[in-house]
């Protein structure tokens, strides 16, 4: 069976800020920016894999903090309580909220974590050039991808409580360093998706065929 033609086998690069495919007729031509944003083209990202590793490393290292530490304190009439994602999923769904506790749930727990599980998922696959799923693997980097952005809900749900809080003399809502560990989480595995490139999947396909 014939190999497939890809990009990298004629020599064109696929520009990584705005998409542009360029001919390596073109790059050995001129010059090997991207005509139409001027950046500097690279085949595969510079140190995809390894960035991707220490990122994920960061992200399930400040995980535990963030579910750890409280989010949020409360202090009304002298009293202090103080709520961990957990704890205030669990807060909501015996309050009767069950809709409110499991969009909590999905978007501050279960998404952080599949997005590091699927990630190292995607890394693992690379480095040992498994040869299985090449498209369902395309597809669960870019849901992965999609998704990492909503697990910002929580932090958001904070941000407006504290907003609406006027009443200093009453009552007090602040952010705990929980809330500063997982919205560091949140966005290093954002940063950690942007640093994998998923053309590393394909590279070997050629020499399947």
């Amino acid at each position: 069976m014939t190999a497939p033609v890809t990009a990298k086998s004629t020599g064109a690069v696929s520009c990584h800020v705005c998409g542009l495919l360029v001919s390596g007729r073109y790059i050995a031509e001129h010059s090997a920016d991207c005509p139409r944003c001027d950046a500097v083209l690279h085949s595969r990202k510079i140190n995809s894999l390894s960035r991707t590793w220490a990122l994920l490393i960061a992200a399930a290292v400040l995980y535990i903090p963030a579910n750890v530490y409280p989010v949020l304190t409360l202090v009304s009439f002298g009293q202090s309580t103080t709520n961990t994602i957990m704890g205030g999923v669990i807060e909501l769904a015996q309050s009767g909220q069950l809709v409110i506790a499991v969009i909590v749930f999905v978007a501050s727990v279960f998404v952080p974590i599949f997005k590091i599980v699927a990630l190292l998922f995607l890394v693992v696959s690379v480095q040992l050039r498994l040869k299985i799923q090449r498209r369902k693997r395309a597809l669960l980097y870019r849901f992965t991808e999609f998704i990492g952005r909503w697990s910002m809900i929580d932090i958001f749900m904070i941000s407006i409580l504290i907003g609406l809080v006027k009443l200093q003399a009453l009552a007090t809502v602040t952010a705990g360093p929980g809330a500063i560990a997982f919205a560091a989480v949140v966005i290093i595995t954002m940063f950690a998706a942007m640093a994998f490139d998923p053309r590393l999947i394909w590279d070997d396909e050629g020499e399947r065929q």
